[in-house]
């Protein structure tokens, strides 16, 4: 017999902040003498960190931890306190997480998934779909006509 779904919000959050969390946690076991290519580690105070990889962001700002690595065509992005610029290039999908950020996203991408806590993002354009699933976070994206999940609280997502 099966078992019927009750908290599909829930579920479906967790769901979403799992590859966030993920890169949150590669953050503190990354080595910074030889990390995996696409993935950027450490950032420390009045430093910028730029990588050539698509998922590499470029940043700047105070003490950091920072885990940006890209798993078949999807960017997964995790930092506390950073201002960083990514790239979808044509069609990737992001996955964010962390709190404090403040990110500018180029290029097109398909899906984007938000966890944390008041991050600014700003995206070129989005495809397919948006879900926010964490809180106050305000998400700008200029082009696009992507469904918009907001399963969070005290978010605020807008085309402009």
């Amino acid at each position: 017999m099966r078992d019927h779904i009750t908290d599909r919000p829930s579920r479906l959050a967790a769901l979403a902040l799992a590859p966030a969390a993920a890169a949150l946690v590669l953050a503190g076991c990354s080595s910074t003498a030889n990390p995996p290519g696409g993935s950027t580690t450490t950032t420390t105070k009045s430093s910028t960190t730029t990588t050539s990889a698509a998922a590499g962001p470029t940043s700047t700002g105070g003490a950091s931890t920072t885990a940006s690595v890209e798993i078949g065509n999807t960017l997964n992005y995790g930092s506390m306190g950073t201002t960083a610029t990514l790239d979808c290039a044509d069609g990737k999908s992001l996955n964010v997480g962390g709190s404090n950020n403040t990110l500018t996203v180029t290029g097109t991408c398909e899906t984007v998934t938000i966890g944390g806590a008041n991050n600014k993002i700003t995206l070129d354009k989005v495809n397919t779909r948006i879900t926010v699933v964490g809180l106050s976070n305000t998400v700008t994206y200029k082009d696009g006509d992507p469904k918009v999940d907001n399963l969070g609280s005290s978010n605020s997502i807008s085309k402009g």
